[in-house]
């Protein structure tokens, strides 16, 4: 959403995060002008705490951008989370469920309606031991191809310092930690969407998705100054890093 469209509930948490989140946390914070600031636009970022939602969100606020997250059905019958995030225009995810679909329908239509839609292409956070950006689901880019919005990256590191993944365990605020967020630019798809009024084949999903992780481990390579792994992405369906497709 842009400023102009946003309502008062969600322009509200924004000055409330003003006023609050840098009295708890540092911040570095790059790459706001690969941002378009206004139209559609996916931003497709690591997951490394369940922290790092709230960190992306404020960023992208202050950019400029109202992002409407996909976030799993769960969070929405917590009472205060729940609340905030159907009031803030939040997209539920319905897991393994016959509504399983439905998140991408209400994402398409916020795109078409030139929102910006975040995602984390991995589905959750990260169980690689290192955490590094695991291997993806094919939603991010098979979003990307049926609506032909941009996809920009983004990394983030710090966040696991406030809360450690996977699990939700205590917040530990003091001594401020600096939380790191960054954008890159758009990643290069238009070479793999498919013709107007035809849907991507898995193979076109599976190589997007594949640049889209590309770019995130780029990004979050540069905030660590580090190389991601050399024998590929965690693979939670076998519990070890297995070749990048």
């Amino acid at each position: 959403m842009t400023r102009e469209r946003v309502g008062p509930v969600y322009r509200n948490l924004g000055r409330v995060e003003d006023a609050v989140l840098p009295l708890l946390v540092r911040t570095r914070w790059s790459g706001t002008e690969h941002l378009p600031p206004s139209g559609p636009v996916i931003v497709a970022s690591n997951h490394i705490s369940y922290v790092d939602p709230v960190m992306l969100e404020w960023f992208l606020v202050r950019a400029g951008r109202y992002p409407r997250f996909l976030a799993k059905a769960e969070l929405f019958d917590m009472p205060v989370v729940g609340w905030l995030g159907r009031s803030c225009g939040q997209i539920p995810v319905y897991r393994n469920s016959e509504r399983s679909g439905e998140s991408l329908v209400a994402a398409e239509a916020a795109l078409a309606a030139g929102e910006c839609v975040a995602m984390y292409p991995e589905g959750t956070v990260t169980r690689d031991p290192d955490l590094w950006p695991m291997t993806p689901r094919l939603g991010a880019a098979r979003l990307a191809l049926r609506t032909g919005a941009d996809v920009v990256p983004a990394g983030q590191w710090g966040a696991h310092e406030i809360m450690a993944p996977p699990k939700v365990t205590r917040i530990k605020l003091f001594p401020r930690r600096t939380v790191q967020v960054t954008l890159g630019p758009p990643v290069h798809l238009d070479d793999l969407r498919p013709p107007a009024g035809e849907p991507p084949t898995r193979e076109q999903e599976v190589a997007a998705s594949g640049r889209i992780m590309d770019a995130i481990s780029e990004l979050v390579a540069g905030l660590r100054g580090e190389q991601p792994p050399s024998d590929g992405r965690w693979d939670m369906r076998v519990g070890a890093r297995v070749p990048s497709a």
